[in-house]
């Protein structure tokens, strides 16, 4: 993995953990939602997971057929830089594409099943990286539904960058649940 690459795994890796520290900090409540028609700790947690499953089998598939990447230029990176300054502001929300919607069903297994989940897809995600073609690394290989065609680099920025996101929402929800 070049080493670009691997810092910002170990800031997925960093997000991560920290992400669960919140969610299992929580007990039970992880299941409590704060609010009709809100997302509980733990359906955050599942909504991520989906969320990476989806982008590492899209990365995979992209890879089969490399040579036909495209060279990502100016307008990638603006948008993903306005992706990454969104994602930042306090309060900003977005609403999850409804395909993701879709897939966080209101009952989700439990914290330590969603983890071991996360664990064997991280170690995909971890394998495709090692193995990443260095001359693809500048190609637009994942499409975001808001930004469009990000890099392997833009990629990984926004899945940390979409974790730290969700972290302050979990901290919203732990505020909330232990008030009840």
């Amino acid at each position: 993995m070049n080493h670009r690459l691997h810092l910002r795994f170990e800031q997925l890796e960093h997000a991560t953990n920290r992400l669960f520290q919140t969610a299992e900090a929580l007990g039970p409540q992880a299941y409590q939602t704060p609010g009709p028609g809100q997302w509980s700790a733990a359906q955050v947690v599942h909504h991520l997971l989906v969320a990476e499953t989806g982008i590492t089998q899209y990365i995979e598939k992209k890879l089969r057929n490399a040579e036909e990447l495209q060279t990502a230029g100016l307008s990638h990176k603006l948008k993903s830089m306005l992706l990454r300054v969104l994602l930042r502001v306090p309060g900003f929300k977005f609403k999850a594409p409804p395909r993701l919607k879709e897939l966080t069903p209101d009952q989700v297994p439990p914290l330590s099943e969603l983890r071991h989940q996360w664990e064997a897809i991280r170690r995909s995600l971890e394998q495709i990286l090692n193995e990443y073609p260095s001359q693809f690394v500048n190609r637009a290989i994942f499409k975001h539904p808001r930004s469009g065609m990000l890099t392997i680099n833009q990629t990984l920025d926004f899945m940390v960058d979409h974790i730290l996101h969700h972290q302050r929402q979990l901290e919203r929800i732990t505020k909330a649940v232990k008030v009840n």
